[in-house]
């Protein structure tokens, strides 16, 4: 099932829906242009925000979504807003805290998803109790975890009373992680990509803009498009309104079946960022 429009959803395990295609706002920081991002991603439709405590921009994303809301007219309630507890705070006290602090920046009564960033050796189970706590007191409507690979997820539902219902991870045509994706699939966890765009280094990529030229479209949409027809939830970043609509414009095109399997070939097990195997922060 692809996605027709910005507002089209996925169901997670728990019967909760969640926009296929949202913003990201790694990196952003805090100040007009994030409020105004936030903002106008709202107007123009998007209806996902995805922010982290570490990215020290939930109080703008905070003051984006307020503004957004109004100038859309929409509630809250249309709204999904996701953030992610840091390393620093994994403990079952500390991550509670945590969540508190992270709702009390961006001025929300809830989140709709609270992820585990980072698989912090030894320190991951305690948060996922606490999340488990936030979930079942019906604090946050979503739990699941972030950079975690497949043996981190067995881990952890080892001794798991309640299955991440996400795992947010790099995901791009050079690194198109299908084992994990498969096991995702398996269990029953959506499966979300972060930096999809690859933090712009895959834009003048031969292959992509071949395809992009053959579809009128921009390497960016190919990309994205591509997110989409595999089942990858994604949330691409732009804090420029004519490239936040931009990138949302791919529910009017198609990848062909060679298309998609083209870019799957554009693998390199390729990571921008840190390795969740072997990170030290």
């Amino acid at each position: 099932m692809t996605a027709k429009n910005l507002q089209d959803t996925t169901t997670l395990n728990n019967g909760v829906k969640m926009p296929w295609f949202g913003l990201g706002v790694f990196k952003v920081e805090e100040g007009p242009e994030l409020v105004n991002a936030v903002k106008t991603a709202i107007q123009h439709g998007y209806r996902s925000i995805d922010t982290a405590a570490i990215y020290g921009n939930e109080e703008g994303v905070g003051q984006g979504i307020r503004e957004g809301i109004q100038a859309a007219g929409i509630s809250r309630e249309a709204l999904f807003v996701t953030s992610k507890v840091w390393n620093a705070d994994l403990g079952y006290e500390s991550t509670l805290k945590a969540y508190e602090t992270s709702l009390e920046k961006l001025g929300l009564e809830y989140l709709d998803l609270y992820l585990i960033h980072w698989p912090v050796e030894g320190k991951y189970k305690d948060a996922w109790k606490a999340l488990e706590t936030l979930y079942k007191d019906g604090r946050v409507k979503a739990i699941g975890v972030s950079n975690f690979q497949i043996h981190h997820l067995e881990d952890l539902m080892k001794d798991a009373e309640i299955k991440p219902m996400i795992n947010q991870v790099e995901y791009h045509p050079r690194l198109t992680q299908k084992e994990l994706q498969a096991f995702c699939r398996e269990q029953g966890i959506q499966m979300e990509a972060w930096s999809p765009l690859m933090q712009g280094q895959l834009l003048d990529n031969e292959v992509l803009a071949e395809i992009a030229q053959k579809h009128n479209k921009s390497t960016a949409q190919v990309i994205l498009r591509w997110d989409l027809q595999n089942g990858v939830v994604t949330i691409p970043k732009s804090t420029k309104e004519h490239r936040i609509a931009e990138n949302a414009a791919v529910f009017d095109f198609e990848l062909t079946k060679e298309e998609m399997e083209q870019i799957d070939r554009l693998n390199q097990n390729l990571r921008v960022g840190p390795d969740p195997d072997n990170f030290d922060f």
